[in-house]
């Protein structure tokens, strides 16, 4: 993207810095006010040929001289610079990101996702698998391009940075993923995110098996942390103690399309009071609560009964098709 603004950028200063010269020489050594030295300037730049604007001095007409033989040369190498982006299709590179910077500032109640390692790619496939809204941040700026492909919104620099933090939209987001390879830095992105949005959820990786290390993130601002080493280890003994409901949840993560999900989702002012049985799904079609926590307790209640009441801000754990979901979710709205 620097690369692109400066082909652009130089060759209008330097045109902009003739423009000045050729004003400012026609002001000084021909006495002309600011209007006749501009068009002067502009003629002569543009090689038209329209004639002297006033009876011009020797000494104006070496400075035209001068004047003619440079804006031959910037002329020369805006057209090259211009041509050189087409070619590349740089210009068009740049409208793509214009317009992917557009689309970042109108994101609300999004997810960041600071960093492309494996996990973080994850998280990246897995939101967009379920149509969720997020931006990625990366450090090089080769692997933008890499991922707009894919039509993920992405932004480059380093995340513990309030700037590239609030490019990705920190302040309206929901949620931000810590996925980098570096415990350290993981904990300074949510120092800063915390520091930008007091609200949002923080949820980081944990490289290093040590419970310090936990802490340490947690004080932070981290919300959750995972230790990938734990997790595959509690993976390899349900592999072998429970392998058809690996396969199931399996199928539901790492298939192509989105398939069936959980999900949870919170009771609103709409269905307070309503029992669970029009909301459960376990007769007709739509999705299945499968749980339900009340607010305040850390407790959940499996497979609840049809005639719960429910109350405003009970979770309900449910699963189903990203549809079904959506349609529970407007209806306990």
């Amino acid at each position: 993207m620097r690369n692109i603004r400066s082909g652009i950028l130089t060759p209008m200063a330097a045109l902009l810095l003739l423009c000045t010269a050729g004003v400012g020489g026609y002001s000084i050594i021909e006495g002309w006010g600011f209007l006749d030295s501009l068009y002067m300037t502009v003629i002569t730049l543009g090689t038209i040929g329209y004639g002297e604007t006033h009876p011009l001095s020797n000494a104006g007409r070496v400075f035209t001289m001068c004047l003619i033989l440079g804006g031959i040369g910037v002329m020369t190498y805006i057209f090259t610079s211009i041509t050189e982006l087409l070619l590349e299709g740089g210009l068009r590179e740049a409208i793509r990101r214009f317009k992917m910077q557009g689309k970042i500032e109108d994101l609300e109640n999004h997810y960041i996702v600071c960093g492309a390692t494996r996990s973080g790619l994850s998280v990246c496939e897995e939101l967009s698998k379920t149509a969720r809204p997020f931006s990625l941040v990366v450090l090089k700026e080769e692997e933008v391009k890499k991922y707009m492909a894919r039509g993920w919104c992405v932004v480059t620099g380093d995340a513990s940075s309030c700037s590239v933090l609030e490019a990705a939209g920190i302040k309206k987001a929901r949620g931000i993923f810590c996925a980098l390879s570096n415990d350290k830095d993981n904990a300074f992105i949510a120092i800063t995110a915390k520091g930008l949005n007091a609200a949002v959820k923080i949820v980081t990786v944990q490289n290093e098996h040590n419970p310090e290390m936990t802490d340490k993130l947690m004080r932070a601002g981290a919300d959750i942390v995972i230790n990938p080493s734990h997790i595959g280890g509690l993976r390899m003994a349900s592999e072998m103690l429970r392998p058809a409901t690996v396969k199931f949840l399996d199928s539901m993560l790492r298939g192509q399309k989105a398939g069936v999900r959980f999900e949870d989702m919170e009771a609103g002012a709409g269905a307070e009071g309503r029992p669970l049985g029009e909301f459960k799904g376990a007769g007709n079609k739509g999705a299945l609560v499968v749980a339900l926590k009340n607010p305040g307790s850390p407790e959940y209640e499996i497979n609840p009964l049809p005639e719960v009441k429910l109350k405003k801000g009970d979770v309900l754990v449910a699963i189903g098709t990203p549809e079904e979901l959506k349609t529970l979710a407007a209806s306990l709205a």
